[in-house]
């Protein structure tokens, strides 16, 4: 437990359920505050790439920097992560990225309710994937919501919300790290404010709802039939982890960066290579084409497209997919 800091007026016994990197800010903004986290839960350590041993999620590490109580189970809602849970009395559960629909019996443990910070303008996006749904979509605008917690996915009442721009060269990386530090601010202001008695939840509009279902490899997949403005956004969503992908002569070729290039006055196939120099490969698209900047070969180092093209020699004609 941290010492208390002088002059420093109690908050709430918080417990904090998180996985993912997205998570850490909100719990390091919760150990910069006056309230005071009485446990952080996250799952067992995993095996690593290449036969690495056991690697601890992000909020684990955190967690130990921080000098915080740490649970690592698979799941609160039953045996030791229940009774851990439990035993620590918190005022208000926290839960940013942690992956498991938690049921009324964990739900009920903290007085206060159970808070979530959820990386979308609830109801839109409701989901494991706002962020990278969000630039599929082509949105101008996301953000991020705190709700109160009850047992659907992401349909409890709004509490603080706080909007931030999608910009043109943002890619899930770099706008998930930006929702994420917003998240931190807006989930201590919304323990003060709960606290303090002043915050009235508000339904949410189920008219307006949409959804972010969790995506998996053959969503990475290239569609090159598709317009170059979506290739690009599938690019975007990938990035910089795991990538997009596509196929070059047989292998696999992660797509990391790209962009809407000039259109193809030969009116190629999709998915057909019409140029290729130091600015990288000219792919023809459904419409328009795309311009590969930044790949990653099978087996090998992520490049420059300049540096593909230079390497492999890729000629007008060979086709990707």
């Amino acid at each position: 437990m941290r010492p208390a800091i002088l002059g420093r007026v109690p908050g709430l016994r918080v417990a904090f359920l998180g996985n993912d990197r997205w998570s850490v800010p909100s719990l390091e903004a919760l150990a910069g505050s006056r309230h005071e986290v009485v446990l952080v839960v996250t799952r067992p350590p995993r095996p690593g790439r290449r036969g690495a041993g056991p690697v601890p999620t992000p909020v684990a590490r955190a967690a130990r920097t921080l000098g915080l109580p740490l649970l690592q189970t698979p799941t609160v809602r039953s045996g030791e992560g229940l009774e851990r849970l439990r035993g620590t009395a918190p005022d208000v559960l926290v839960v940013v990225a942690y992956g498991e629909i938690l049921p009324r019996e964990v739900l009920d443990l903290a007085p206060r309710g159970a808070v979530n910070v959820h990386f979308s303008l609830l109801p839109e996006l409701r989901g494991a994937a706002p962020v990278q749904h969000a630039i599929l979509r082509g949105l101008a605008r996301t953000g991020v919501t705190t709700m109160l917690m009850d047992e659907g996915l992401d349909t409890g009442p709004i509490l603080l919300q706080a909007e931030e721009r999608v910009a043109e060269e943002d890619d899930a990386g770099s706008l998930g790290e930006r929702l994420a530090a917003i998240g931190g601010r807006l989930l201590v202001e919304t323990l003060d404010r709960l606290e303090a008695g002043d915050l009235e939840p508000r339904p949410q509009d189920e008219a307006r709802a949409s959804y972010a279902p969790r995506l998996g490899p053959g969503d990475r997949a290239v569609d090159w039939t598709r317009p170059a403005e979506e290739v690009v956004r599938v690019v975007r969503a990938f990035a910089p982890e795991p990538g997009a992908t596509t196929r070059f002569r047989g292998r696999i070729l992660k797509v990391l960066r790209a962009g809407v290039a000039e259109s193809d006055p030969t009116r190629a196939e999709p998915g057909t290579v019409v140029g290729a120099d130091e600015r990288g490969l000219l792919v023809a698209a459904g419409t328009g084409c795309v311009r590969l900047l930044e790949v990653a070969p099978e087996g090998r180092p992520r490049m420059s497209g300049g540096d593909l093209a230079r390497g492999y020699r890729p000629r007008p004609g060979e086709r990707l997919g």
